[in-house]
């Protein structure tokens, strides 16, 4: 398992488009309750042939999630490197009640707030203005998201340059909600918050990128 993940050379993707592994089909590409039971027992049998796949199958979407998260591609694959050793660790953990995703990016997420709380006292969580105001509405799943509305006329360019200019808080909620497409309660439980805090800084990321995308003060 260590010399696989040693020699793993995560690529970035763009904000669009769909991680997509070179190879066979993809593994597990719709993880329901079965299949997240397979591989919660899987990880506590500590299956290598099983880790392998799920390392090919996640390997771009964690990377991505990182350099989203940190800013910063180097430090996204340390990260990276670390949470794969994580799972290997703490695969027991995993009870396959919740999509494995979600519990692959909870690992990533706390280990880049450990390294923050040891250059600065303070958290990814306490960037987050404490007010609970302006909830997210959710609309018909038939209707544009929110961020197509905010995204429809600029380039990929453009809104790569903006989510880098939000901060970290709002940005990562954006990623998690439209580009890794998890639900509000899966995103709660990542971010290990109330389901009103995700709502709350949807709403909030969502104007401070259509701020940065104006050109204004993120």
């Amino acid at each position: 398992m260590s010399a696989t993940i040693s020699c793993l050379t995560p690529h970035p993707s763009s904000f669009f488009g769909r991680a997509v592994s070179p190879g066979p089909t993809l593994f597990f590409s719709t993880l329901m309750g079965d299949e997240a039971k397979i591989i919660a027992r899987g990880l506590q049998r500590r299956d290598p042939d099983l880790l392998d796949r799920l390392i090919e199958q996640y390997q771009y979407r964690l990377y991505r999630y990182l350099v989203y998260v940190t800013g910063n591609r180097e430090r996204a694959e340390d990260f990276f490197q670390e949470t794969w050793i994580r799972v290997l660790e703490r695969g027991h953990q995993y009870d396959g009640k919740s999509k494995f995703e979600a519990w692959l990016f909870a690992i990533a997420r706390n280990l880049v707030i450990d390294w923050q709380r040891t250059k600065k006292p303070q958290s990814l969580d306490t960037l987050m203005d404490a007010e609970q105001e302006h909830p997210l509405q959710l609309t018909n799943e038939s209707d544009p998201s929110p961020l197509h509305q905010v995204l429809s006329r600029e380039t990929e360019e453009n809104v790569q340059s903006s989510l880098q200019k939000i901060p970290a808080i709002y940005r990562e909620v954006l990623v998690l909600r439209f580009h890794e497409e998890l639900q509000i309660e899966e995103m709660a439980g990542v971010l290990s918050v109330p389901l009103s805090t995700v709502k709350s800084r949807l709403y909030r990321g969502l104007e401070a990128l259509r701020g940065a995308l104006q050109g204004g003060a993120a």
